[in-house]
This record gives structure tokens, C-alpha cells and sequence, in this order.
């Protein structure tokens, strides 16, 4: 009977994981897991994400025009990405933009990893909800109101 139900027994899907910035496929035992607070107070994830191409024309329109609606879709983008509340997988092709310790985020990750998406690093949650209200409100202004401009300068 094993022999045949490992033929025709359902067979476990592989856990796989993909980077929450690129979509990415990280492979198995790799990556960095951040948490949201992590993610969203670097300047340098705000300079991407507001000059990627699907968000750069707000940014264009918000610093040549003074545009309100695309100052309101950044506000949006913001609370987006900032109201994450589980950890981020992130590649080894993006985690330069983050100013963390890398050692213990891959350590974070291999815990991930082997607990197949089950582990939450301490602070996981929403930005808002784990970081100091006067960062928050800083990061959130850089976020809505700066990033990118010197890209559209």
C-alpha cells in the first residue's frame, strides 16, 4: 500500500517565498526578513518606491505641479506599505536599501525558512503601531512629501 500511495498519494507542495519589494523568487534558506517598521523608516525603500514606474508619474506630478491628487496616491502608496503586518521577505538584491543588521535579519529569515512562513520577529506588526509616534510621523512626511525629488529635480 506505501507504494502505491507514495505514487499516488499527494505529495506536500514545496514551501517557496518570493521578495515582498521585487516578487522575486528567493530560494530556499536565503533572503532577509524585516519588519514593517524596518522597511518603511529607509529613506532609500521611499526613493524606490516613489520612482518605480508605476508610481513615478505621482511623483512627477507632485513635485512639478504641486498636483493634490498625486500627493494623495502618495499618501496611499504610504499607508500601503506601512500597514504590513507581517514580516517582509527581502532579497539579497534589495536589502542595500535598508540600514539593518543583516546578521540577525538572516537569522530571522533561516527561522522563517524553517518554520515555513510561521515566524514573526519581535516589532512585526504595523508601523504605526511599533514605532514611536514622532518617527512614524517623520518617516510618513519623508515618504509622502520627499522621496524621489531628486530624481524628478
Amino acid at each position: 500500500m506505501s507504494f502505491i500511495s507514495s505514487l499516488f498519494g499527494k505529495k506536500k507542495k514545496q514551501f517557496k517565498a518570493s521578495c515582498d519589494i521585487s516578487k522575486e523568487p528567493v530560494e530556499k534558506g536565503f533572503g532577509y526578513l524585516l519588519t514593517t517598521a524596518q522597511v518603511v523608516s529607509s529613506k532609500k525603500f521611499w526613493d524606490n518606491v516613489m520612482t518605480e514606474p508605476e508610481t513615478m508619474s505621482y511623483t512627477v506630478s507632485h513635485f512639478k505641479s504641486n498636483d493634490e491628487m498625486a500627493t494623495k496616491m502618495r499618501q496611499m502608496i504610504f499607508e500601503k506599505h506601512s500597514t504590513v503586518e507581517k514580516p517582509w521577505m527581502v532579497s539579497d538584491s534589495y536589502i542595500h536599501l535598508f540600514d539593518v543588521d543583516k546578521s540577525e535579519s538572516r537569522k530571522n529569515a533561516q527561522q522563517w525558512w524553517e518554520n515555513e512562513g510561521e515566524f514573526t520577529p519581535e516589532q512585526t506588526g504595523k508601523a504605526e503601531d511599533t514605532l514611536k509616534e514622532s518617527d512614524y510621523k517623520s518617516i510618513q512626511h519623508y515618504a509622502v512629501m520627499e522621496a524621489g525629488k531628486e530624481r524628478v529635480a
